[in-house]
């Protein structure tokens, strides 16, 4: 490894021995990279450095005016910040800033200062609650948060001795989006727009994105400076292929690492534009690339179903491309809006381990029902549980080797996810003669509902939690809208009534409880759980009976 600028060196100590890394392939022309580089510079500062600072990188409605910003405005702002960042809060280089906030442009910002200034980010979701905040700075011993002002309860919590959720390691959060004397705004608003970026190696840790697992403690997965441009210069640049006139926008989280790249990272890799936006429905994201003449949509299935139900109603001229990812594809919805745009989609299988997509087709290219073959740079095979290659056309696990893969942060699941080199992300598919990957199932326990990954285990403690339930089993059920739904099956303590009511008691304490997109939406009362002689409970019994 090259020799590392952080002068905390928390990150590079809690990587995985290197034994149990995956095989990394780095001889591809395409992530070629010089030994040191700073990824934020490279997203921003060299586009502004080429001469086109008068771009615009970033678009947003504020009220009923359409905002911009650009190269030049957002590389003097993220400059500012991280004099905050090093400056005010006194960071230093491999520190973990945790980063929470919707899609707007101070979050954007705020996470290209931060890998200026060396820092370990760690976006999270901005539906998050201070239990599940508590498990991540935790366990990326997080000592600072970047936080929109909105929803900074939740985040204090974190900070007060006497809360349950209370983090040792946390000394400070400052929020953004506010007016107040301490907030970041202000903070950054007397700063000077040049800064010097850390000289960072380019495998030294950026980025901690956290995914959770079947048991729902979350899984940091550390990714370096060269990882976030591997991902801008692999699936964007030869299946997506955007250019400097594209504006992107769409839906997932910045938090999410399939956000991250399609709506920050990819528009500004090419010197391109992005629409951000904070809360879209399908109605409001028809409109948003309606009034803003947006080229790339990113979005899960769900939304394009939806969407397709009313594309009539809009003006989408402009739109190019559209990219599917977060859930399984049916191919229904494929046809539902290619029938309403004349768009094929551009499908694409990914992870949080891998940073990005790892599977996908150009529209050109498109072989129904299949999801595509692998993006250059990688490579893919079907194996079974001896990490054998199975024959074509049999179902078997997918194993995947590329320039990016999993390095969890301390973390015994790595020899899981990778084995003899290989990454595994848990899937089970079938690869045809021509190369074409065709999705089967999630070979876990994990419930993917509309492009959300939900830990079953989660949402059973939460459950549990509530005065009246006695016993519980969570298991995703097949939905036509959302891929799956989060199904409860309910063992209720004497006294308690089987009813809607309860329903919808036990839906509210579960929402109050975790993230509000974790809970169940269907809710069967039984009897008794099935169980193994052991007392283990059988979730495959519940899967079928959902």
């Amino acid at each position: 490894m090259e020799h590392s600028a952080h002068q905390d060196t928390f990150a590079r100590d809690n990587l995985p021995p290197e034994e149990e890394w995956p095989e990394f392939l780095l001889d591809s022309p395409d992530v070629n990279y010089p030994t040191r580089l700073n990824c934020a510079a490279e997203l921003v500062d060299t586009i502004v450095m080429r001469g086109h600072g008068d771009r615009i990188a970033l678009r947003w409605r504020e009220g009923d005016e359409q905002r911009t910003m650009t190269y030049m405005e957002l590389r003097s702002l993220s400059n500012r910040i991280a004099h905050v960042l090093t400056e005010d809060m006194q960071l230093v280089p491999g520190n973990r800033l945790l980063l929470r906030g919707p899609n707007n442009p101070m979050m954007a910002a705020s996470w290209l200062a931060a890998i200026k200034a060396g820092l370990v980010t760690v976006p999270t979701m901005p539906l998050l609650r201070s239990k599940e905040l508590k498990q991540i700075i935790d366990k990326a011993q997080v000592s600072a948060m970047l936080c929109d002002a909105r929803l900074r309860e939740e985040a204090e919590f974190c900070l007060q001795p006497e809360h349950e959720h209370y983090c040792e390691s946390l000394k400070q959060v400052v929020v953004f989006n506010d007016g107040g004397p301490k907030s970041m705004d202000s903070l950054a608003a007397d700063k000077s727009d040049d800064f010097v970026v850390c000289d960072t190696a380019a495998d030294d840790v950026c980025l901690i994105a956290f995914t959770s697992g079947t048991t729902g403690m979350p899984k940091g997965c550390m990714h370096f400076h060269r990882d976030v441009l591997a991902m801008c210069d692999l699936f964007p640049r030869h299946v997506i292929k955007p250019n400097e006139d594209d504006i992107f926008c769409g839906t997932p989280p910045l938090a999410f690492t399939f956000g991250l790249g399609g709506l920050l990272c990819f528009p500004l890799r090419v010197g391109a534009s992005v629409v951000l936006a904070e809360k879209l429905t399908p109605e409001s994201l028809m409109e948003l690339i309606q009034d803003f003449r947006a080229t790339i949509v990113f979005t899960a299935p769900t939304f394009y179903r939806q969407m397709a139900a009313i594309a009539n109603r809009y003006d989408i001229s402009s739109l190019k491309k559209s990219v599917s990812a977060g859930e399984a594809l049916p191919d229904a919805t494929r046809q539902l809006w290619k029938k309403a745009t004349g768009i094929e989609m551009i499908d694409g299988i990914g992870g949080t381990e891998m940073i990005h997509v790892f599977v996908s087709s150009a529209p050109e290219e498109v072989r129904p029902g299949a999801i595509g073959k692998v993006v250059p740079g990688y490579i893919a095979c079907v194996v079974d549980d001896d990490m054998q290659p199975v024959p074509n056309g049999t179902p078997g696990r997918l194993a995947i080797k590329g320039p990016t893969g999993c390095r969890y942060l301390a973390d015994e699941r790595q020899r899981r996810f990778v084995q003899q080199g290989w990454n595994l992300p848990g899937d089970t598919f079938i690869q045809d003669d021509d190369g074409y990957f065709f999705y089967q199932a999630r070979n876990d326990d994990m419930i993917v509902s509309a492009g959300y990954n939900i830990a079953g285990p989660e949402v059973e403690d939460a459950l549990l939690r509530h005065e009246a339930v006695a016993e519980c089993g969570v298991v995703g059920a097949p939905d036509d809208e959302r891929g799956q739904i989060v199904k409860a099956f309910v063992v209720l303590k004497p006294d308690f009534e089987a009813n809607a009511e309860m329903v919808k008691t036990l839906q509210s304490f579960v929402k109050a409880t975790v993230a509000p997109y974790k809970y169940p939406r269907a809710i069967e009362f039984v009897e008794a759980l099935p169980r193994t002689e052991t007392g283990k409970l059988q979730r495959f019994a519940l899967r079928q009976r959902a």
